[in-house]
């Protein structure tokens, strides 16, 4: 992605279904769950890069001793930060005492981070200052093993302000209004109820401290999640521990947020993306399996699993995003899906540059766009094999041409890449432009100057900014005739609520090519019309019903719109003619069959709380406010 924009964070869970010791003996090392969250965690570094953090719960230590360990890191690396601090911490209390690595007992009694249930997280952050306090896991703590709560997610709600004041109606007083700290407090208030509700139950029937034990055996956490989340209006894949040992992996109803998992005889496994649990533990994909929409994951704390519904399923609505760009294109399904994205657009490339392929060269913006290029190419490969047929079936070609149509091939360069050790410190605005067109380089000398056409295909296309300032202008030094600009996702039309850091319509450069449109043909009532509406349906309570937005959009075609995106980002002094396409909905729906979460690209949002958040972005935008929309 050209246009870098932050995005969903990364969970993982790894919890030990043996003794401490097992693992020891088994593996000849007491790193083995330290080791396998490490994996899990740098194999999903693509989704968190602000900070990280990590928790380990240890099940049945002794009264007097720790049992719950925390770090957490806004370092450069956060992931090595963490580890190298958790591994210095074993190596000081092991100096003189390395046989003691070998004894499980003595470990989890003198050092941290020797327990049997494993959290980590990887922070991009929507909400907050990039400071550690701002980092998960977030610790509920409490002297009851049973109250202590450990929580991280990757979630976004759109209701936060209407969650905080039930918190505060319930007599709470939160520190803080977002919705990190929001649903922590929510599902810690109703385990607080769990255990009370427990404690009257038994009290009476068992004394004090084999009553502490009796909680934790029947605390009921599918309960707990129902209480805590019926009324949550976002996507959310929550991970949580208990200070007792039991975990859970909760999906918001739509299944916006992903979350798979893993589970053999030695391990319960969870992460936001199948490749990291299948590198990390060396298993088949068909052994991981999806967390059900509206599901939780329960382990409880003797490590026996399972799925539970704890709120009512709706139509699942999986973020298309994630195909398209934010998970690792090493799954198999999702590398096959962006390379069916950019097969489909074959038809507009070969439309848009005349069907002339002797004199188009096609390539791609590294990195992310890479694998829908192999699918534009392969696309390319089976259409010249029609016409090759076609030809021969009609007979009517000379030797030297059929010598030449067997021959030709599609001209593939790589044309652009990224200089990843430069940096664009310059805070001078007249100098900084220039800058930033250097951080990417050319391959120079293969086009061919006034006679070429250049296909580049990115995997989205979010503020143009960058194509305006930086690659368009380094496209146009080699001389093409003509500049297509390919995006493999669609028009990007609507603000995100639940992940992606995309909430200020002006951000948009499909929305500024649509206002330009609605200007230009005389239309421009019907931005002041919108806008009316989405006030009145704020000020009524009514803001969740409709998305009144949609209606900016209404007059004009998608070919319209993408030309003026074309005309915006186009530098007024570039000698070539550009035009941008941008993938349609309907491809995106071929292509990812499974993953319907398009409201970026629709308006079409999942729960209510995605259309108030619309019409409150539209409104923040016209009255000049540049803050977020939830």
């Amino acid at each position: 992605m050209s246009d870098a924009i932050k995005h969903e964070c990364g969970i993982a869970l790894i919890r030990l279904r043996k003794p401490y010791q097992y693992y020891i003996d088994k593996y000849g090392t007491h790193l083995y769950g330290i080791n396998k969250l490490y994996l899990l965690m740098e194999k999903q570094v693509n989704r968190g890069q602000d900070g990280a953090g990590v928790a380990n719960i240890k099940i049945d230590v002794p009264p007097g001793h720790r049992y719950i360990s925390r770090y957490r890191s806004v370092a450069s690396q956060p992931v090595a930060d963490i580890f190298q601090k958790i591994n210095k911490k074993f190596r000081k209390a092991l100096k003189n005492n390395k046989e003691k690595a070998r004894d499980a007992r003595w470990l989890q009694e003198n050092l941290a981070f020797t327990g049997e249930v494993w959290m980590g997280h990887l922070r991009y952050g929507t909400h907050g200052a990039n400071e550690i306090e701002n980092c998960h896991p977030m610790l509920r703590q409490n002297n009851w093993r049973s109250r202590n709560l450990v929580m991280a997610g990757n979630f976004n709600m759109t209701n936060v302000e209407e969650l905080f004041n039930k918190l505060v109606s319930l007599g709470q007083h939160p520190k803080d209004e977002v919705d990190t700290v929001t649903v922590m407090e929510k599902i810690g208030h109703f385990l607080d109820e769990e255990n009370q509700r427990v404690f009257d139950r038994f009290k009476g029937i068992y004394e004090n401290p084999d009553l502490s034990d009796i909680i934790e055996d029947n605390m009921d956490l599918q309960r707990v999640l129902h209480r805590s989340c019926r009324d949550f209006d976002g996507g959310y894949s929550m991970v949580g521990m208990t200070g007792f040992g039991a975990a859970f992996v909760a999906r918001d109803p739509a299944g916006i947020r992903p979350a798979y998992y893993y589970a053999d005889d030695e391990v319960v496994v969870v992460a936001s993306e199948k490749p990291a649990i299948k590198t990390a533990f060396n298993v088949e994909y068909n052994q991981i399996h999806e967390v059900k929409p509206g599901h939780a994951l329960i382990i409880d704390k003797y490590g026996e699993y399972d799925e539970y519904e704890f709120i009512k399923p709706i139509e699942k609505r999986s973020c298309s995003f994630e195909r398209i760009y934010f998970s690792r294109a090493s799954d198999p399904d999702i590398y096959n899906e962006r390379k069916m994205l950019g097969k489909l657009l074959i038809p507009q490339i070969l439309k848009e540059i005349d069907y002339d392929l002797e004199n188009t060269v096609f390539s791609y913006i590294p990195n992310t766009a890479e694998t829908s290029f192999f699918g534009m190419v392969e696309g390319l490969e089976e259409y010249l094999a029609k016409q090759r047929k076609k030809a021969i079936m009609d007979g009517i070609l000379f030797e030297q041409d059929l010598d030449r149509l067997l021959s030709f091939r599609p001209r593939i360069e790589k044309l652009v890449s990224k200089d990843v050790k430069l940096r664009t410190f310059i805070t001078d605005d007249s100098q900084r432009d220039e800058m930033v067109s250097h951080v990417y380089d050319t391959t120079f000398e293969v086009i061919r100057k006034g006679i070429d056409n250049v296909v580049v295909i990115d995997d989205s296309i979010v503020r143009g900014t960058t194509l305006e300032k930086s690659i368009l202008k380094m496209l146009d030094r080699l001389g093409p005739k003509k500049i297509i600009i390919v995006s493999s996702a669609p028009q990007i039309r609507f603000p995100d609520c639940y992940g992606i850091d995309m909430s200020k319509m002006k951000e948009f450069v499909a929305f500024r090519a649509t206002l330009q449109l609605l200007n230009e043909s005389g239309l421009e009532n019907r931005v002041d019309e919108v806008y009316a509406q989405c006030v009145a349906a704020i000020e009524s309570g009514n803001a969740s019903a409709t998305n009144y937005v949609k209606a900016l959009y209404d007059p004009f075609t998608h070919d319209q719109i993408s030309d003026k995106v074309a005309e915006i980002v186009t530098p007024k002094d570039l000698k070539a003619d550009v035009a941008v396409i941008f993938q349609t909905v309907d491809n995106l729906r071929k292509a990812c069959a499974n993953h319907s979460g398009d409201w970026y690209f629709t308006g079409n949002y999942p729960t209510p709380g995605g259309n108030k958040v619309v019409n409150k972005a539209f409104v923040n935008y016209m009255e000049g406010k540049g803050v977020r929309a939830y």
